[in-house]
């Protein structure tokens, strides 16, 4: 289940570029992933509202899912869109593949998590994976070095409230469930998308192409509501560090994608850039989960 998660879940740099490719911004197109999924987590909500009513949530428990509904959903998404109007797709699911790094580095920040050799040794390991690719030319390194530089920016941020998303969600989930959690955040993160569209974005929602909204409805269905309760009952069976390793699939997923569906390839140096990536974070997570 897990699995399949991550690989719809990865489909959804592929969607947005091709979706891109159709004249609209990422705060429309955000916002229509947004607005489309919106419906079914109110569906679940209401499906289960006489239950969840019954057992109140704790402060902190709010605070979390708060927390979740920003950095995951909102904050993750708004950079990762931002990013994927500079970068390729495949670029971009690498760089966001460091972010079990930054959820380990987070952990030892606010939750005096100890960090060993062998993991200090991964995280170098996999940004000397990134550094392997950025020195290469070509490929899936188009566009000028300004646009590369931004888009990889916005992308790093995006991993960063990712790996966030994952530290609170952790934390949190036992104690709430999978459901209920993702329902919660979800809803919270749509209304910040929909806040956030009607303050900076003016435009006609009407007035794309049909292409743009079938792609919208691919990705709020298929890469955001069925992922995200997937991935959130993998956290809450198998604990974060366990889903990371399964979540080694999604840059393989998201690269054989846009190799079809873009026309995007990788120089053999970005190959073997990508590839010490993926096994930097996968004994990374290995390590973490012996522990």
């Amino acid at each position: 289940m897990t699995v399949v998660g991550f690989i719809l879940y990865s489909s959804k740099a592929v969607l947005v570029k091709l979706a891109y490719q159709y004249d609209i911004d990422s705060v429309s197109l955000l916002l229509f992933r947004m607005l489309f999924a919106l419906p079914f987590y109110v569906g679940v909500w209401l499906y289960h509202k006489k239950e969840w009513n019954a057992r109140s949530l704790s402060k902190k428990e709010r605070l979390g899912i708060l927390g979740i509904g920003i950095t995951g959903y909102y904050l993750s998404s708004f950079f990762d869109f931002k990013g994927l109007s500079y970068i390729t797709a495949s670029l971009e699911r690498l760089i966001l593949y460091t972010y079990p790094t930054m959820v380990l580095i987070l952990s030892a920040v606010f939750l005096r998590k100890k960090i060993s050799l062998k993991m200090i040794l991964s995280i170098l390991f996999t940004y000397a994976g990134m550094i392997i690719i950025f020195t290469d030319e070509g490929g899936i390194l188009t566009g000028n070095n300004e646009e590369l530089l931004l888009g990889s920016i916005f992308v790093g941020l995006s991993a960063f409230f990712y790996a966030s998303y994952m530290v609170i969600s952790y934390a949190v989930v036992s104690g709430i469930g999978s459901i209920r959690l993702t329902t919660y955040s979800m809803i919270i993160s749509c209304i910040l998308v929909f806040i956030h569209y009607f303050i900076t974005t003016n435009s006609n929602l009407l007035g794309y192409q049909a292409e743009v909204y079938l792609y919208s409805i691919g990705m709020a269905v298929f890469a955001t509501v069925i992922p995200s309760f997937m991935i959130n009952e993998g956290i809450k069976r198998l604990g974060a560090p366990n889903v990371s390793i399964i979540g080694t699939i999604g840059p393989v997923s998201t690269i054989t994608l846009s190799i079809l569906l873009l026309g995007e390839m990788l120089t053999l140096t970005q190959f073997g850039g990508g590839l010490i990536i993926i096994g930097g974070v996968a004994f990374l997570t290995w390590n973490r989960r012996k522990k």
